[in-house]
């Protein structure tokens, strides 16, 4: 199973149990369900931090109260299945977290796939003079001999180090891997100075809005095919909130759209308690969109 790692920091909410009294069905303004309290699961992964915390805005314009709780994936899948979560939006499909929806899958129900192009990728920039991975063995003096990776052991790098490498022959190209976040500086700083870099990346990620970056070819299909990104609901979501479970059932959001978001909240933003007013004025400057996400249309 692919694993994945987490970057960015994360504004939550007051942890809070899901309020089952005191609302009626005409209060909260949907067919059914007594309540308008709100509770999101998400794992500390830069998409789920972004699509979380717009909806708790969305939801919030909307007159519900979110709070929005993060852990990492067995505790948010288990609790999900006990009906502590209301919803999780970042269930990756089908691999990475196909033990979980093996495990838990039949307690919780899958509301809708928002988008199909989760993937993991070799990028460089894009004025870069090759296009497929296997060119990195002839032109490794162009990128410094180099390729950066992150974490040792992230999936990413075990697919890299098992597959790509090995089926491309680029064992004499050096395969640097430490962190996240010491690939971003170096993506950075070959950015700012216009040289060529080759890193291992992923989709969703913020820096394909923040950097001009193409993906390299995988004709062998080495880092595996694209996923899903889905919504999920406990096992009594749709009863209890049938107006959001539609909501999110109808909801897709491209990659691009998502890139810039992310960009905004976790790379030019260094302060989570300004994710609300981010969100506020990029929803501002984006109400078409806001507004189909609920299923109207922009005044």
């Amino acid at each position: 199973m692919k694993k994945r790692i987490g970057a960015g920091t994360l504004a939550i909410g007051a942890a809070a149990a899901l309020v089952l009294a005191g609302c009626s069905s005409s209060d909260n303004g949907s067919d059914g369900g007594d309540s308008k309290e709100i509770t999101i699961g998400l794992f500390n992964w830069d998409e789920a931090i972004t699509v979380s915390n717009l909806w708790k805005y969305v939801l919030e314009e909307e007159g519900y109260t979110v709070n929005l709780e993060t852990a990492d994936p067995g505790p948010v899948f288990t609790a999900l299945a006990a009906g502590d979560y209301d919803a999780v939006l970042d269930v990756w499909q089908p691999v990475t977290h196909k033990s979980y929806l093996e495990q838990y899958g039949d307690d919780i129900d899958e509301l809708g796939v928002w988008n199909d192009d989760a993937k993991l990728t070799v990028a460089v920039n894009s004025d870069a003079p090759i296009d497929t991975i296997p060119e990195l063995a002839d032109n490794a003096d162009l990128f410094n001999n180099q390729i950066i990776g992150i974490e040792p052991g992230a999936g990413l790098t075990e697919a890299m180090e098992d597959e790509t490498i090995p089926t491309y022959g680029l064992e004499d190209l050096d395969y640097i891997t430490s962190s996240t976040p010491a690939m971003l500086s170096e993506l950075k700083t070959a950015m700012g100075n216009g040289e060529n870099i080759a890193v291992t990346l992923w989709h969703p990620h913020w820096a394909y809005d923040a950097y001009d970056l193409k993906d390299l070819e995988d004709p062998e299909g080495t880092l595996g095919e694209a996923e899903t990104l889905s919504s999920w609901g406990s096992p009594t979501f749709r009863e209890d909130q049938p107006e959001v479970a539609e909501w999110l059932a109808n909801w897709t959001m491209d990659s691009d759209m998502l890139h810039e978001l992310e960009n905004l909240l976790l790379n030019e933003n260094d302060d989570p308690s300004k994710y609300g007013e981010i969100i506020e004025q990029w929803a501002a400057d984006n109400p078409d969109y806001i507004a189909e996400m609920t299923g109207g249309s922009a005044d």
